[in-house]
């Protein structure tokens, strides 16, 4: 009979993948709200803003980022928000990677790391998707003062990152 070891040695395996939130991602680039891709002037910026449907993002999440060489004024990132608000469940500065790190912050950041109190974790490191570096941090800050040990990798070969002193 085989045994299977890993089962047994109580190591909970995390994949931050599993920590990413269901629902629609977009990226919204501050470019098309420009004229000639270069120029934000307010006027025009409001009106494109009032033509939009913005109801499209909704429940989802939203990135906002300019992938042109003109300079944004700040109260322009204010005006898409305040857009946004009614309708997405999250907005950030930044492309889809930015994005992808915020929504695994707050996922990590509602943990109830009592669950992990005095256990031994392994935070997968392959997987099918990519993950920003952002969240190996978060989770670590998080779960270290909770757990037994925490490593990095699969099962069958890890990377020890933290263990507590006896």
């Amino acid at each position: 009979m085989i045994e299977n070891r890993v089962e047994k040695s109580g190591l909970i395996t995390l994949d931050l993948v599993d920590f990413i939130p269901k629902g629609n991602q977009y990226v919204i680039d501050l470019k098309s709200f420009m004229q000639d891709g270069i120029i934000l002037r307010e006027k025009d910026f409001r009106q494109r803003i009032k033509e939009k449907d913005w109801s499209q993002f909704q429940d989802g999440f939203v990135a906002v980022t300019n992938s042109s060489e003109g300079i944004i004024p700040l109260w322009a990132y204010m005006l898409i928000s305040s857009s946004l608000q009614p309708y997405s469940s999250l907005v950030v500065r930044g492309n889809k990677s930015h994005l992808k790190g915020a929504l695994l912050k707050r996922s990590i950041e509602a943990i109830d790391e009592r669950e992990y109190l005095d256990k031994r974790v392994i935070i997968k490191g392959c997987g099918k998707e990519s993950i920003p570096e952002s969240a190996y941090i978060t989770i670590t800050q998080k779960l270290q003062p909770v757990v037994r040990s925490l490593m990095f990798g699969e099962a069958c070969s890890t990377v020890p990152v933290f263990k507590k002193s006896s």
